[in-house]
C-alpha cells in the first residue's frame, strides 16, 4: 500500500501559518512538540504556509529526528503568474527550498496544486516532479484539489500518484461523485481536509446565530460559502443537532464526530485535522485511537444529510472560478522562488 506509514490522523499546519494565526514561532513549536509527544508522526504543511515548513524543520533539527521518526507532507503550489512559463529549474528551486526549510534530504510527499487548468501545462510540471523523484529529492508525488477526470489523465500520462488531498466533509461530498472511484481503481490514497468545515462543524456554532462579517479569517468565509451552497444556516443547525445527539453517546465533541464520519467512508485513508493550539489535542488522540461510528449512527447522519442540497460540480470546481464568489477569496501568488 502506498504511504504505508499513515495512521488515520494527519496533523495539519495551515492554522499555524503567519497571516492565518497569531501564534508566535515559540507557540507554533509548542504545538508541534505536543502533538509529536502524543504520538502523532505525520504532519501536513505547504510551501505557501508562511513559516510552517521552517517551524517543522526547526523541530526536526532540535530533536535530531530521522526519516523513520517523523513524516512530513508538504505541497508545491506554483503562483498563478508562473503557470504559463513554469520551468523544471523553477520547480527544482521550490522543492530544494522546502528540503532546506525542513532539513530533509528527501521530502516524504509533495502534493501538487494547479490553480487554473487552461494556463500552462500542469502535466509538464508533474513531469518535473517525477524527474525530481527519480533524482531522490522526493519520495512520493501527491495531488491536491484535482478533479476525477484530471486525476485519471495524470495517471494515464505516467505520473506515479500516491495520494490526493481534497476537501471532504458531511457537508461537502463532491469527491463521492467520481473521484472516489478513480482513486480506488488506481491505488491512490484519499486524504481529506475540511472535515470540520473550518470549525463550523463543532459545538461552538450549535444553537448560535450565523457569523457576520468581518470574519475571523478566510477559512471561515470559505466554509460559510459552502454552508450557503448546502442549504444555509438552518440546515447546518439541523445537522449539528443530530451530530450532538450522537456525540453524547460517545462522550465526545461534534468536531471529532464530524471527522469520524469522514474516516468511516470506505475510500478515505486519513483525515487532516488542523491544530492552531493544543486545545483539542485529547480529542484528536481519542479520534485516532478509537472513535468509530456504528452503522446505525452513520444512517442517522445520512438521513439528515440527504435533505441538503449537494455542493455542485466536481472537486474544487467552484473554487477554480477566479471571478466567482468562491474563487475571489483565494490568494493566488504566495510562492516566491
Amino acid at each position: 500500500m502506498k504511504l504505508e506509514y499513515l495512521n488515520k490522523i494527519i496533523i495539519g499546519g495551515w492554522q499555524l501559518s503567519q497571516g492565518h494565526s497569531e501564534a508566535s514561532q515559540t507557540e507554533a513549536l509548542k504545538v508541534i512538540e505536543s502533538y509529536y509527544a502524543a504520538g502523532f508522526r505525520v504532519f501536513d504543511c505547504a510551501d505557501i504556509y508562511t513559516g510552517v515548513e521552517a517551524n517543522i524543520g526547526n523541530f526536526i533539527r532540535a530533536h535530531g529526528l530521522g526519516p523513520d521518526d517523523i513524516k512530513v507532507h508538504t505541497k508545491y503550489v506554483p503562483d498563478m503568474t508562473m503557470l504559463e512559463t513554469l520551468t523544471f529549474e523553477q520547480t527544482e528551486v521550490i522543492i530544494d527550498r522546502s528540503r532546506s526549510r525542513l532539513g530533509l534530504e528527501q521530502l516524504d510527499l509533495v502534493q501538487f496544486h494547479w490553480w487554473h487548468y487552461p494556463s500552462g501545462s500542469y502535466l509538464a510540471a508533474l513531469d518535473s516532479l517525477k524527474k525530481l523523484k527519480e533524482l531522490g529529492k522526493l519520495r512520493e508525488i501527491g495531488l491536491t484539489n484535482f478533479s476525477a477526470e484530471r486525476v485519471q489523465g495524470i495517471v494515464d500520462h505516467g505520473i506515479p500518484v500516491a495520494s490526493i488531498q481534497v476537501q471532504y466533509s458531511v457537508i461537502d461530498r463532491r469527491a463521492t461523485k467520481r473521484l472516489e472511484q478513480v482513486t480506488q481503481a488506481n491505488d491512490i490514497q484519499l486524504l481529506c481536509y475540511g472535515s470540520v468545515a473550518g470549525g463550523l462543524l463543532s459545538d461552538h456554532y450549535l444553537d448560535k446565530s450565523e457569523p457576520q462579517e468581518p470574519h475571523e479569517n478566510r477559512s471561515l468565509t470559505k466554509y460559510l460559502l459552502m454552508v450557503e451552497e448546502m442549504g444555509g444556516w438552518d440546515a447546518l443547525q439541523a445537522l449539528l443537532g443530530v451530530l450532538r445527539a450522537i456525540a453524547n453517546t460517545h462522550n465526545t465533541d461534534i468536531a471529532s464526530l464530524a471527522s469520524a464520519y469522514c474516516l468511516a467512508q470506505a475510500a478515505v485513508r486519513a483525515c487532516i485535522v488542523g491544530a492552531r493550539n493544543t486545545k483539542h489535542l485529547q480529542e484528536h488522540v481519542a479520534l485516532r485511537d478509537g472513535l468509530e461510528l456504528s452503522a446505525t449512527e452513520l444512517t442517522q447522519i445520512e438521513t439528515v444529510r440527504s435533505k441538503f442540497k449537494a455542493i455542485p460540480g466536481d472537486v474544487y470546481e467552484l473554487e477554480r472560478d477566479v471571478e466567482g464568489r468562491h474563487g475571489r477569496i483565494m490568494k493566488y501568488n504566495l510562492n516566491k522562488g
